[in-house]
């Protein structure tokens, strides 16, 4: 029989996705309710804002700013 889940659905590419499921895994597999396909992760509601952090701290790491090295 199904059943009702309540959750957020998420559409990202790839290797956003990547990224999500690395953070799932942090967090002892609590964010992630179902894996829908290759770009579709359906979360807790509750969790949204704290996945919106952390990938902007995941993806901060990897972009280069000028303005950083001229501080230096």
């Amino acid at each position: 029989m199904p059943r009702a889940r309540k959750g957020t659905i998420v559409q990202c590419d790839p290797s956003i996705r990547a990224l999500i499921l690395q953070i799932d895994a942090k967090r002892n597999h609590d964010i992630i309710l179902e894996e829908l396909d290759d770009t579709h992760l359906l979360v807790d509601p509750a969790m949204t804002d704290y996945i919106k952090e952390e990938l902007n701290r995941l993806l901060s790491k990897n972009i280069y700013n000028p303005l950083e090295e001229e501080e230096a």
